[in-house]
């Protein structure tokens, strides 16, 4: 009986050793399957350059030469389509009268072609939200709930425009409204640039929890989903509404205590869910998270990194010198 127990306790004390390390083992999986996804969609940002002379807009109205009929069209994740093996779905999309918004076609509940569909390239599986919600502004669209965010630039860029509650918007990154930045334009240096950056966890209060949206989770998408772009033909801060999926860098990786806001704009910082322009990068990975730079490598940053040197970063001319980061 007394081996019996001997046996016991030292099973025991095996699991209890073994189960960390499974989980270490697994979260350094995750954040792998996390980097090998942003090098995809950095591969995919510079065959879209390749082919089109520019990178694609981070978000653009149904306008030539994006598309037709006006109104909110497609962001820049339904652009590169085509070359993250999505060229199906890319091909049935209709760029017409609402592309991103309430297209019949494009937002079927219907019909698979976004409603309930999952891409893994643009899901952290580390990720604490959850694979799908309703866009509810998309006619009821079960829409997928990407963990990565195209970066307009920065709040210290010359320009920008401070749109009330949906946050300070900047064009002085790669990915904003109707934009079409060549390598060219990358003043600073592709390596010293970047272009989208990690943004899968909850916005979360000063006590770490999430804080709650009038429509949905606090996210660059909004109440819209991953296609929805802009609805104005302007460029960058002249278009002066509304972006989605994209964002300009106001505050620290992981920074809590942001007030958020309902879709009533409720919030001051630009962290309302109809859309918050300035919702912070953000991951699940232990101490960060990782971003895409013009390059397309994959870095992964500190929490602990000064803002100043993230806002460098966001800007792709602004002639500061990057410190170590």
């Amino acid at each position: 009986m007394i081996e019996l127990l001997v046996v016991i306790a030292i099973i025991a004390v095996l699991i209890g050793l073994l189960v960390p390390a499974v989980q270490k083992v697994r979260k350094a999986a995750n954040r792998m399957s996390c980097t090998n996804n942003l090098e995809q969609l950095g591969i995919a940002l510079h065959s879209y350059h390749d082919t089109r002379g520019a990178f694609p807009p981070g978000g653009a109205s149904d306008n030539a030469p994006y598309g037709t009929g006006g109104g909110w069209g497609s962001s820049w994740k339904v652009f590169i389509l085509p070359f993250i093996e999505q060229d199906s779905l890319y091909k049935a999309w209709q760029f017409t009268a609402n592309s991103g918004y309430t297209n019949g076609t494009n937002m079927s509940t219907a019909t698979p072609l976004v409603h309930n569909k999952l891409i893994k390239t643009y899901r952290c599986p580390s990720s604490s939200m959850p694979d799908f919600y309703v866009a509810s502004k998309n006619n009821g669209a079960l829409q997928m709930l990407t963990s990565y965010v195209g970066i307009g630039g920065s709040s210290t860029d010359t320009g920008v425009v401070n749109n009330g509650s949906y946050g300070i918007i900047s064009a002085g990154g790669t990915l904003f409204a109707n934009s079409s930045i060549r390598f060219a334009d990358i003043i600073d240096g592709t390596s010293n640039c970047m272009i989208v950056g990690e943004q899968s966890r909850h916005l979360t209060s000063a006590t770490n929890q999430p804080v709650p949206g009038g429509f949905s989770a606090i996210t660059s998408q909004g109440p819209y989903g991953w296609t929805m772009g802009v609805g104005g033909t302007g460029v960058g801060t002249a278009f002066g509404d509304r972006h989605f999926n994209c964002s300009t860098i106001r505050f620290q990786i992981n920074q809590t205590g942001l007030n958020g806001g309902s879709a009533t704009g409720s919030s001051t910082n630009g962290t309302n869910d109809n859309t918050g322009m300035n919702i912070p990068l953000s991951s699940s990975h232990s101490g960060g998270c990782n971003i895409v730079l013009g390059d397309a490598s994959v870095r992964f940053i500190r929490d602990s990194t000064p803002l100043l040197t993230l806002q460098y970063l966001a800007s792709r001319g602004d002639g500061n010198v990057l410190p170590d980061y």
